[in-house]
């Protein structure tokens, strides 16, 4: 587990972005409350994968998809903020994107379906703790 603290979005987004660069895992789950800084360490996170394209938080359409050759094949970043009921889910062919071995995936509000995520993954935990500083926890999780 490592623990960071930052006082600004551009803070957030350098760990993302630095955590991209090194990955630990393909799965990452974003876990904390509205306005902790999850959509921002995402924009992060793309920067470090290449990706040129303005990151908008998905909330509205649950996922957006962005190319990030050569390295693997897609970023899928899923916002579940809106998501209703876990079962929903399912029609979103969530199994089949985290399946393929060249996907690398980056939920939001990913507590809300903490018992269908893969064994395999990376937990980010974000906590607010002041006007802009967050305490983000990075802990990789293996339930092998």
């Amino acid at each position: 587990m490592v623990v960071h603290i930052t006082n600004s979005a551009p803070e957030t987004e350098k760990i993302g972005e630095k955590l991209a660069k090194n990955l630990p895992d393909r799965i990452f789950a974003l876990i904390g409350e509205l306005g902790s800084g999850k959509t921002t360490f995402v924009k992060g996170f793309a920067k470090g994968l290449g990706i040129k394209k303005r990151i908008l938080s998905p909330s509205f359409v649950l996922m957006r998809q962005y190319k990030i050759t050569p390295r693997r094949s897609d970023l899928y970043h899923i916002d579940l903020y809106r998501l209703e009921k876990p079962i929903d889910i399912k029609t979103l062919g969530l199994e089949e994107i985290w399946n393929n071995p060249y996907n690398l995936v980056i939920i939001e509000w990913a507590e809300k379906i903490k018992e269908m995520l893969p064994e395999k993954r990376v937990e980010i935990k974000f906590e607010y703790i002041g006007k802009d500083k967050r305490k983000i926890i990075v802990e990789k999780i293996s339930n092998f």
